[in-house]
């Protein structure tokens, strides 16, 4: 095959396909009927002319059937005035009439026949078209709910879709939150445990930060009381610690102790 027989057989089969996405059988059908039924009008017409024509042909001929009994009559009144020569002229002109209706006659016989013929093929092409617009009915019925049912079913097909994706995203968001609600019960046996304890000392124990509060709090009082006994404003407080007592408190506590130590030799 050429190259030019296949550059042909491409463009024809994207210009059949082209051609076929934008053809609608509805409009198809409808050009159609309305083809047949101007056929069907041009034969009515050509029925009216043939009809007409045959009215013409037997108006020629009464015309002169009228005009033959004219004649015979004129011979008739000839004859009886003696004028033997005017009848013949008469009966000669009626002959010659008779012989035009004669033919006259059978191009209206012919020209009947024709209407005959093209009546009967009107009434059989008017049958034809009548049926074509019942079946042209029904199939663009048809076709239209197919086409319907098809928007439905792609309509329900993209809700499906879109349901499915609001499905998945239903069900990541659930084992995302099962996931995360695994985890905070993870890290709260953990707690529970003491598994996570900080030993770092950024986290202190909450009774020793109470404690903590506390001696902080008395701390302030004792400093507030120190401050008054020596601008004279109130007594020293009993907790205060004078300088030297520090150290002379435990030097008297030695000897006791050590005294108590021995007491238990002494007696063995």
């Amino acid at each position: 095959m050429s190259v030019m027989k296949r550059l042909s057989m491409i463009f024809k089969s994207k210009a059949n396909k082209a051609l076929d996405k934008m053809e609608d059988p509805r409009e198809t059908l409808d050009y159609s009927y309305q083809r047949q039924l101007e056929l069907l009008q041009k034969v009515r017409r050509g029925v009216a002319d043939v009809a007409t024509s045959r009215k013409r042909v037997e108006l020629q001929v009464n015309g002169l059937e009228q005009q033959a009994r004219r004649y015979e009559e004129q011979g008739r009144k000839a004859l009886s005035v003696g004028r033997e020569d005017l009848a013949r002229e008469a009966l000669q002109r009626r002959s010659n009439l008779q012989s035009q209706m004669a033919d006259l006659k059978i191009q209206h016989e012919n020209l009947q026949a024709e209407e005959e013929k093209l009546t009967t093929a009107s009434q059989r092409l008017q049958a034809k078209v009548d049926s074509f617009r019942t079946k042209k009915e029904t199939i663009k019925a048809t076709y239209t709910a197919a086409e319907a049912q098809t928007r439905i079913n792609e309509a329900f097909s993209g809700i499906s879709e879109e349901m499915g994706d609001v499905g998945l995203a239903i069900q990541r968001a659930e084992d995302k939150t099962a996931q995360m609600q695994a985890r905070a019960g993870a890290i709260d046996e953990l707690l529970a445990s003491g598994a996570l304890d900080d030993y770092s000392g950024t986290r202190g124990d909450d009774i020793q930060a109470e404690l903590d509060r506390m001696g902080g709090g008395m701390d302030v009082e004792l400093e507030l009381a120190r401050m008054k006994a020596e601008l004279g404003q109130g007594p020293a407080p009993k907790s205060a610690i004078e300088p030297g007592q520090g150290q002379a408190a435990p030097q008297q506590a030695q000897p006791q102790n050590t005294q108590q130590l021995r007491q238990p030799g002494e007696g063995a």
